[in-house]
């Protein structure tokens, strides 16, 4: 995705959260814990990658993209798949994506990676929906 801004990466924290649950500081049910909409986010919005998940190596794990901003309105907190993305960052001016990584089979969830995206310009926005004008009650 072009005009990425503002990247970060949480691998570390990631890295850092599996060798405690490796060591047995943190239980297999407090990393493992995605609730039923993310999941479901995870099945129909998420992009699949090569990785198999990092806690039961079942499955591999899904990409989810959620999309928050003021100027998206409604839209604000919904996940989005890659090519509705890219259709956003050309129309509107800002937004953060937040990536989250889910396994459907046991649950793993973690954010991966977070970036604003947008053009820039301020002022930039969605057209309107149109709306008809109302018909008057008087004949």
């Amino acid at each position: 995705m072009r005009n990425q801004r503002q990247i970060v990466d949480y691998a570390l924290r990631r890295r850092a959260l599996l060798a405690r649950w490796r060591a047995g500081h943190v239980s297999t049910d407090d990393i493992c814990d995605a609730n039923p909409y993310l999941t479901q986010a995870a099945r129909y919005h998420g992009e699949s990658v090569e990785h198999p998940c990092p806690v039961c190596a079942k499955q591999r794990i899904a990409l989810v993209a959620w999309v928050f901003g003021d100027e998206l309105q409604h839209a604000s907190g919904s996940a989005r798949k890659p090519d509705e993305l890219e259709r956003m960052a050309n129309l509107f001016a800002e937004f953060t994506v937040y990536v989250v990584e889910v396994c459907l089979a046991c649950r793993w969830n973690h954010l991966a990676l977070s970036y604003v995206v947008g053009t820039g310009e301020p002022g930039t926005r969605a057209p309107a929906p149109r709306t008809r004008p109302r018909k008057s009650a008087t004949p």
